[in-house]
């Protein structure tokens, strides 16, 4: 009989050894025995291994200890090898931190001035890593400053280490750097920068600023030359066509394009696009051309406020709020002000300001901020005085974006290629009339008391091309019911309007008109837009101390420089746009 079996006989039937009195408690050691004795192939050890798992997790342990002791040895060896001293140390690093400690007389290079003329000279730039490639003991950068690039080089040699070229290949890219470098000439142009004929060779480098090593996209990426098609999809953000498509298989191979939804997420990394930087250096050109001309034709700068009691043109599509507890709203145009300014004796005037449409507009062109390029001036007897003023403003400001901003207009096609803009001189010039009988002839519906509808904008502004050979013109004399209350009547038809709007490729880009000056009249036509008196009171009284007949427009820049440039889409040509569904960034 075995162990097991003696001791279940014992408990089951009685051990007549065992005394009548009660049996002692059994230490804990011999309890623990006996239970191993019961279950001998399944021994337990504290936490509920058995011996064998227990030898197995002890054996697992030791080796891990022993690997880990190993990596720590293998670091201490790495660190002891990595502060052993580096002769060109001194030539390398992360810069100190600028805390204007102290100023110096050093002198930075620009990017885009970098050519032949320096060949054999040392300079000092500071730009952005824009890309970077390490092969063995070459390092090779491109450096972005604005949208001009060069390229660097560096290698083993005097004052340089293999250490420091691979510090130099490490470095993120997007980090602002300030180079010392010799200015070479390249065995090849490199023709991927825009200084294509020089390179640098690296002689001292600091970094002044570390990029994060993920970016929220390749700037690559967000380079890619757009095609026509892709820019009301894809760079929307809404890509049409069904997975798996020739279309869609193409995009794939030629690489990611980021959508527009997610470059305006991220706009700061967005805005350093050679594109983008192009586009709102042009956009501060047409601001900058657009001021010399109305300077040298007297005009006065002006600035008006843009919290506003009541309404400044009427309707609904404003952005109301309380004003200390009165009901107030965001100015839709300067309008009212400007015709007051002009009323004051300031003849000719003009602003460049913010202008705020609450409208629920989803479209290429709609933003509920947009920055207004406004003008008004006192005319002697007709409203041609503004149109013809107007019509050599534009001229002025496309032919100094053709001289001034070649460079910029450039480095924008080589991602959004496009035709370069036609302006016919002098400025063509149709009555609206003229441009119903001309739709109507292509066979277009456009009823001649009603205003055009986008699609029939686009459509005449085709015919004036194909027609006269230009992708700007004027149309005038509206019908009355397109136009607001301020807006003169026609003296020989109240049907129509001395107003005008001015057309880019077949877009609106401003609207004007003379104004109404005479006070009784200006009230009248109010009452009949259902505008009340009482709110527009200070303005309907500026012009009972004697009035200028006067006229002026409104003209966005937004559109001008997406319309020139054929951008497709009003954000682009927005630093940080404001549509219905974007308040942010």
């Amino acid at each position: 009989m075995c162990i097991r079996d003696r001791w279940y006989q014992r408990r089951v039937h009685g051990d007549n050894r065992m005394s009548d009195q009660q049996q002692q408690p059994v230490p804990a050691e011999q309890e623990v025995k006996q239970q191993n004795v019961e279950n001998p192939d399944e021994e337990q050890k504290e936490g509920g291994l058995s011996k064998k798992a227990q030898k197995k997790a002890e054996k697992e342990a030791k080796k891990q200890k022993e690997k880990e002791e190993r990596q720590a040895e293998a670091a201490k060896q790495q660190q002891s090898k990595a502060e052993e001293a580096d002769p060109c140390q001194a030539n390398y690093g992360d810069a100190e931190l600028i805390q204007s400690q102290e100023l110096t007389d050093r002198v930075w290079t620009k990017v885009a001035d970098i050519n032949e003329e320096l060949i054999g000279k040392e300079i000092l730039v500071r730009a952005r890593v824009h890309s970077s490639r390490l092969k063995g003991n070459l390092v090779f950068l491109v450096l972005r400053e604005h949208y001009s690039t060069v390229q660097v080089v560096g290698f083993p040699g005097e004052g340089i280490s293999k250490r420091m070229v691979k510090f130099i290949g490490d470095i993120p890219k997007e980090s602002l750097i300030d180079i010392y470098a010799k200015v070479n000439k390249p065995e090849q142009e490199v023709l991927s920068c825009t200084q294509h004929k020089v390179e640098l060779q690296v002689v001292r480098l600091y970094v002044v600023s570390r990029s994060l090593a993920n970016l929220p996209f390749q700037l690559e990426d967000a380079s890619r030359t757009m095609k026509k098609g892709e820019r009301e999809d894809l760079e929307e953000g809404y890509d049409f066509r069904p997975p798996g498509s020739e279309e869609s298989k193409k995009d794939e191979k030629e690489g990611p394009v980021v959508s527009l939804s997610t470059r305006l997420d991220n706009r700061i990394i967005d805005l350093r696009t050679m594109a983008n930087q192009g586009i709102f250096r042009v956009s501060s050109g047409v601001c900058q051309l657009f001021r010399e001309f109305l300077y040298k034709n007297s005009f006065v700068e002006i600035h008006t406020p843009k919290l506003l009691g009541g309404t400044s043109e009427g309707g609904a599509n404003v952005f109301r709020l309380n004003y200390f507890g009165k009901d107030a709203c965001l100015a839709q145009s300067p309008q009212l002000y400007k015709q007051m300014c002009v009323m004051a004796d300031f003849d000719r005037v003009f602003e460049i300001g913010p202008v705020f449409r609450a409208e629920k507009s989803f479209t290429h062109r709609h933003m509920c901020e947009f920055t207004g390029l406004d003008i008004e001036m006192a005319i002697k007897e007709h409203y041609f005085e503004i149109l013809d003023l107007l019509g050599d403003l534009f001229a002025y400001i496309f032919e100094g974006l053709e001289t001034r901003y070649a460079a910029e207009l450039k480095a924008i096609s080589a991602q959004y290629p496009f035709e370069p803009f036609k302006c016919k001189r002098p400025v063509v010039k149709l009555t609206f009339e003229e441009g119903v009988k001309l739709l109507q002839e292509a066979g277009v519906d456009q009823p001649p008391l009603e205003d055009l509808s986008t699609e029939n904008e686009k459509k005449l502004g085709r015919i004036v091309r194909e027609k006269y050979d230009t992708d700007f013109y004027m149309l005038h004399r509206y019908p009355a019911n397109a136009r607001p209350f301020y807006t003169m009547l026609c003296k020989d038809d109240p049907n129509y309007t001395n107003s005008y709007d001015f057309f880019m490729r077949g877009e609106e880009i401003t609207s004007g008109a003379q104004r109404v000056h005479e006070p009784n009249l200006l009230a009248k036509r109010a009452e009949e837009f259902g505008i009340p008196v009482a709110t527009i009171k200070d303005y309907i009284d500026s012009f009972k101390f004697g009035a200028y007949p006067h006229g002026g427009c409104g003209i966005g820049l937004e559109r001008v420089v997406m319309l020139y440039c054929d951008l497709g889409n009003i954000r682009k040509s927005s630093h940080f746009p404001r549509d219905p569904k974007r308040l942010a960034p």
